[in-house]
């Protein structure tokens, strides 16, 4: 016999002794002292009622006193004694008993309670004390036994409750503990359609009725007992059929009419969760309509709104309104994109296959599956679904030891590499017949292919017979230098001219997001200031270039306004100008200069390369007087130094967009791309939205079903249908997207001020919606807009967390601020309305569209507008940059080669270039270190709709090729070998995750296509032969951006760290790897405000095998193969914590990347010893079995989004924080002086789940 144990404190002894009494009888056969087992157990039933101490002592973790009493339990036949323990237990799990309940179940209570239950039914009749004190006490522990259920089944018990609740339905204090144990049965599937075959549901509805003051614990329990039966589809047609579901309507709107003090907001809230597990089925959604559910619960919801405690009510209403709305066709021809594009070899399989062999007569926007019985619409509360693909997550990380290691096979013949050989002359050159003085400017061949006008809009009222954008017919031949003049923003300077006048804005609360309040904020304007029409129409007077023109530069006045011609002018290229070119008056600091014009002027701001999103011209020759005259504030009193824009020039804009090549032949320019960015000189902070925004937008939503009348449904804008008449009512929104990276493929009116828009796939495939830049003009000012993209596809996104869409005014550019800025109000993201065929689900049935929704108050009346999903950054821009840098770089310093190493699929160039220093000299110890040089190779914007990954790479470049110390020293040590956009044919065409292939580029690092993905081989090529050479990289790294992650951060490959994330049995010791996989992430976690190395990961998924990261890893053989994930978002951590992320951050990132490399030269040399700090990796390993999360976020029950900011491994960029910089003109002070450094970044922010109804 084992000794009683129980706590030893002080006090105790008396509840060891009559433990151990009970114990002592237990032994004793047949328990013949009932007396004593009698007096025993109520002492302890005395002492468990009167002191919590005593139920402590019982259940403390060692104590044996649980154990004792359920033996006895199992082993007595005295009613008495039974009643005493269960009396007991009673106790035990009454008041904060959830983990005493867990307790009695490890022990094994549940069984010996279950056959308590089955022996004492057979008494005739049952002792109705012993039977309510079981199932109370069953109903508390079931729940916590996952096989209770299965127990309950074997044991019979289900038919003795059944059989209680039928014979008992008057004794209310016997039927309530066995509704209560009847709903626990009913959570195990098999056991709730056994329960409903046997009239179960049928016996609910006898308690449940109107409005009744009296029994409302049985009426709830019974509520709660039926939906718990309803979740069995079997259970819920046999409801519909027997037309229950009306009847719950109107007992739900009979509480409704009575309940005037919600006191009764529980059996409310029961009655509604019947009908949502009801509606759970297809035939209970139908019947749900029929009976004009929809209605009823519309019009109780809005009844509801006002009283904060009903919100509940609300939410469940909301949730089976959005589940029986009708599913709609999505108003489109075909998911499939609106352009085609011939490919020269048809894959054999996969969905670029599939949709090539797809009959021309089936419709793909919808199909049979979507109506089909046994498809369900995604749960509600989607755990389930979320559970399992966090097993399918845990599944994806690689176990097999020998595909983790690398096998540094290059894959192809060192002859056939030999190819490659002419990307590297560096490796090479002697410089005997190098004049580093005589290195000349590249400029722009004006010869292009095709021929057509290059359109550029403007911010006036557009003309009623064309749009308001002014042709620039492309020539042939070259226009003459002297020709060639800057973009006429005011054209007619002879003539009459008139300063701005003022416009009242209404500055209400609904405009609280207008653009305008916060430029007055931050500017010193006034809500007022603003640009009249006339102004607006003068805009239509854009020229790009001018013949006969004079010489004089024109500026584009940013501080003034002044030069303005009331007549719209249109100038071609080829016609005469008969107006003269002259530098206006007034004006403040000129924003753009030609580089063909003023060459000297590009060269003396090369020195502003050095810092930080430098944008820098030539000004000295500006009149700061000539500011105080000027009625608008200038821009020059907005700006710090160095914001402006060095690497943009309009008209080599213009010229290189000219030579780009896209499938639907663009030939118009987007005015952003046209003006160039400055990032605002103001914080853009995460916002979270105000309550109840999302249940708003859904109702809205909702009311176009219940008042469909109210609804327009007008075609504003179509790209399937070019020809539809535009309307010029002058109340109707105009909108386009015909422009390089533009992407919006329809836009419905629904309302007067609200708009579907629906955006296009990216060509040759039919899902990846995600990317959006569109224009929009002819708004009014001062009047909330809703629009609403309706074909999103994934399941969350940052824009419930604090994300904005992007805006830019053209107004507000010609007032001196050409800025894209967050804007928005009400922005959420939620399920809708609109069906997905499986076709566009991948194979997935049953799935819906997500909708983003935001409301813009627009501070200009007739103004140009722009909306992006992210700052746009084009391949045009990428080319203009590319010939900046190479037009301002001093070659006596600056090693810069720009080669194309390959045409992609459309036929545009892919740039690769070399950034290093020139040697010292021309002896053979500095050409010795030259060639010696380590490389580090970068690569950028594979995946279009990641344009943050371009910001990076500016930021980078500008860096690179700036005169600071750091990047001197940077390029001494390294040869920088970068592929900056390895995508340009799908940025081109507006794609958001695919080439013109119609895949993935980043799932094809394996085995890539020459002919299908030639940007990806050949730049796999340049890796291999580094290698082959033994010149493998000491870095490679693939900027990427994120859209359900906040911060920047990486993903490397670890061998150790893939299998200490799984059960596969590998000790340390078994295990040998480089450890420096580590060192650059740490550097930056260190030095970059915005990167976080808690995000980090360093797992190999088998899903991105075929990535860049993992196969540059395993076959090329670099240890520090990265890819680096920047944010849409923004920040939640360090200093830029609660902003969301701007160019100039994005551009900083990249910077910050170059000094980490020079930190890790430093930190890898011979002679410096790595700090373990950086390598201590068993003590600094993420744990990433806690953090990890679903590739898709689900829903919760109250439809709101739970925030994703865990680490997410399946979610690099498999997508398938604003900042106050400090001034950074020289990064050696600010990042290798102890005294200023950065504080490290806190891995331990841990984000809060987010709510907002």
């Amino acid at each position: 016999m084992n000794k009683v144990k129980v706590s030893t404190e002080k006090g105790n002894s008396r509840i060891l002794s009559l433990l151990a009494q009970l114990e002592k009888i237990n032994s004793e056969s047949a328990l013949q002292d009932v007396d004593n087992a009698r007096y025993v157990t109520s002492k302890l039933l005395h002492l468990a009622q009167t002191q919590e101490r005593t139920k402590k002592d019982i259940t403390a973790k060692g104590s044996t006193g649980v154990e004792v009493i359920l033996s006895t339990l199992e082993n007595t036949r005295d009613l008495q004694t039974i009643l005493n323990i269960l009396n007991i237990l009673h106790e035990l799990v009454s008041v904060g008993g959830g983990r005493r309940c867990g307790i009695l179940v490890s022990k094994g209570g549940s069984q010996i309670l279950l056959q308590l239950l089955f022996n004492a039914s057979k008494d005739s009749p049952p002792n109705e004390e012993v039977m309510v004190q079981l199932h109370s006490i069953l109903a508390k522990i079931g729940p916590k036994d996952k096989k209770f259920g299965v127990k309950a089944r074997i044991n019979g018990a289900l038919g003795i409750t059944l059989s209680l609740v039928k014979q008992n339905l008057q004794n209310f204090k016997l039927i309530l503990p066995c509704l209560q144990l009847l709903r626990v049965y009913s959570s195990n599937a098999v056991n709730a359609v056994s329960l409903g075959k046997n009239g179960v549901v049928e016996l609910m509805f006898k308690i449940i009725g109107p409005f009744n003051r009296k029994n409302t614990s049985l009426i709830k329990v019974s509520l709660d007992t039926l939906a718990a039966l309803l979740k069995s589809k079997t259970n819920a047609r046999r409801s519909v059929d027997r037309g229950y579901l009306p009847v719950l309507l109107t007992i739900y709107i009979d509480w409704h009419r009575h309940d005037a003090r919600h006191r009764h907001m529980l059996i409310r809230k029961g009655i509604l969760n019947c009908i949502k597990n009801i509606t759970g089925i297809k035939l209970g959604r139908k019947a749900f309509v029929d009976a004009e559910g929809m209605k009823v619960l519309y019009n109780t919801s809005q009844d509801c709104l006002s009283v904060r405690t009903l919100d509940p009510l609300v939410n469940i209403s909301s949730l089976i309104m959005r589940k029986c709305f009708p599913k709609n066709r999505l108003p489109i021809p075909t998911i499939k994109s609106v352009y085609h594009f011939q490919l020269p070899v048809i894959p054999t399989s996969g969905p670029v296959a599939q949709l090539y062999n797809l009959a021309p007569e089936v419709d793909d926007v919808v199909d049979e599956s979507d109506d089909a019985d046994d498809t369900e619409v995604e749960t509600d509360n989607e755990n389930e679904d979320e559970e399992k693909d966090e097993n399918k997550k845990n599944d994806d990380i690689e176990t097999d030891i020998n595909k983790l290691k690398p096998v540094h096979d290059l894959g192809r013949l060192i002859e056939e590499l030999e190819v490659y050989k002419q990307f590297f002359p560096e490796l090479t050159e002697d410089f005997q017949a190098y004049n580093l003085s005589a290195k000349s400017n590249t400029t722009v061949s004006r010869s292009d292919k095709r021929a057509g006008p290059i359109i550029v809009p403007t911010a006036g009222e557009e003309l009623s017979s064309e749009r308001s954008v002014i042709k620039a017919i492309v020539k042939e031949n070259d226009t003459p230098k002297s020709h060639r003049i800057l973009p006429n923003v005011y054209q007619g300077a002879g003539q009459d001219h008139q300063l701005p006048t003022h416009i009242d804005l209404q500055n209400n609360e609904e405009s609280k997001n207008s653009v305008n309040s916060r430029y007055s904020k931050q500017n010193g304007h006034t809500s007022t200031q603003c640009l009249n029409n006339e102004i607006a129409k003068s805009l239509d007077g854009m020229s790009l270039h001018c013949n006969n023109a004079s010489d004089n530069v024109k500026c584009w006045n940013s501080g003034c306004v002044s030069g303005i011609e009331n007549k719209p002018s249109f100038l071609t290229l080829g016609e005469a100008c008969s107006k003269t070119c002259q530098q206006l008056s007034g004006c403040g600091k000129s924003l753009f200069v030609s580089s063909f014009g003023q060459p000297p002027s590009w060269q003396q701001v090369g020195t502003q390369l050095g810092q930080l999103c430098c944008s820098g011209i030539d000004t000295d020759a500006e009149d700061e007087s000539s500011l105080s005259s000027s009625e608008e504030p200038g821009f020059p009193e907005l700006l710090e130094p160095g914001v402006l824009q060095p690497l943009h020039d309009p008209d080599l804009y213009v010229e290189i967009v000219k030579k780009t090549k896209s499938v639907p032949e663009y030939s118009e320019v987007a005015y952003p791309d046209y003006f160039g960015h400055i990032p605002p000189p103001f914080k853009e902070p995460l916002i979270e939205r105000p309550y109840g925004v999302q249940r708003t937008k859904i109702f809205q939503d909702i009311e176009r079903l219940i008042h469909a009348n109210d609804i327009i449904d007008k075609i504003v804008y179509d790209l399937d249908f070019l020809s539809y008449p535009v309307s010029e009512d002058g109340e109707t929104l105009r909108f386009n997207s015909q422009f390089e990276s533009g992407n919006l493929r329809k836009a419905i009116q629904i309302r007067k001020f609200e708009y579907d828009l629906i955006l296009n796939s990216d060509i040759n495939s039919n899902h990846h919606h995600q990317w959006f830049y569109f224009e929009v003009s002819g708004m009014r000012n001062a009047v909330s807009y809703r629009f609403n993209i309706i074909n999103c596809e994934k399941s969350n996104s940052q824009f419930n967390y604090g994300m904005h869409p992007i805006m830019y005014s053209v107004q507000e550019a010609m007032l001196g601020r050409p800025q894209w800025i967050r804007t928005g109000a009400d922005i959420c993201y939620y399920k809708n309305h609109f069906s997905r065929s499986s076709i566009a689900a991948g194979g997935l049935k049953g799935k819906s569209y997500y909708t983003l929704t935001f409301t813009m108050t627009f501070p200009h009346k007739d103004d140009v507008c722009y909306f992006a999903y992210h700052y746009p950054y084009t391949y045009s821009t990428l080319q203009m940059h590319i010939q900046k840098l190479e037009a301002l770089h001093d070659p006596q310093q600056i090693y810069f080669r720009q080669d194309s190493i390959c045409e992609t699929l459309g036929g545009n160039p892919c740039p690769v270039l070399t950034i290093t220093s020139i040697p010292e000299s021309k002896c053979w110890e500095h050409l010795y270190q030259f060639r010696n040089r380590p490389y580090i190779f970068l690569t950028s914007r594979v995946h279009p709709g990641e344009s943050n990954s371009s910001w990076v790479m500016k930021g980078t470049l500008e860096f690179l090729m700036s005169n600071n110390l750091t990047a001197q020293s940077l390029r001494d040590s390294y040869i920088f070998k970068i592929v900056p956009m390895l995508n340009p044919d799908g940025v081109i065409n507006g794609s958001h995750r695919c080439s013109l292939s119609g895949e993935d580029l980043n799932r094809q690092w394996l085995t890539p296509n020459p002919e299908l993905h030639p940007t990806i081989y050949h730049t796999k090529g340049l890796l291999q032969y580094l290698a082959s050479i033994q010149h493998t990289p000491l870095v490679f790294c693939d900027y990427h951006g994120h859209s359900r992650k906040k911060n920047v951060f990486m993903y490397g490959c670890s061998i150790k760290e893939t299998v200490w994330q799984t059960d596969v049995s590998a000790s340390s010791c078994d295990l040998q790897e480089d450890l420096g996989y580590r060192t650059l992430p740490k550097v930056l976690n260190q030095i970059a405000p915005a990167f976080c190395m808690s995000s980090c990961s360093f797992v190999v998924e088998k899903s991105k095998e075929s990535t860049a990261r993992v196969v540059v890893w395993r076959e090329v053989g670099v240890t520090r193969s990265y890819t680096m994930e920047s944010t849409y978002c923004g920040c939640d951590q360090g200093k830029y914590k609660g902003q969301q992320i701007g160019t100039r951050e994005l551009e900083e990132m990249g910077a910050k990347f170059c000094i980490s490399l020079l930190r890790l030269k430093r930190l890898t040399s011979v002679e410096c010893r790595l700090p373990p700090s950086l390598l201590d990796v068993e003590n600094d390993l993420i744990d990433t079995r806690c953090n990890v999360t679903s590739p898709t976020t689900q829903v919760l029950e109250e439809d709101e989004p739970r925030c994703l900011e865990e680490i997410d491994y399946s979610a690099e960029s498999s997508d398938e924080q604003d900042i106050d910089l400090n001034e950074t003109a020289d990064f050696d002070a600010q990042f290798f002086d102890p005294s200023t450094q950065e504080e490290q970044l806190s891995d331990s922010d841990v984000p809060k789940r987010d709510f907002f109804l």
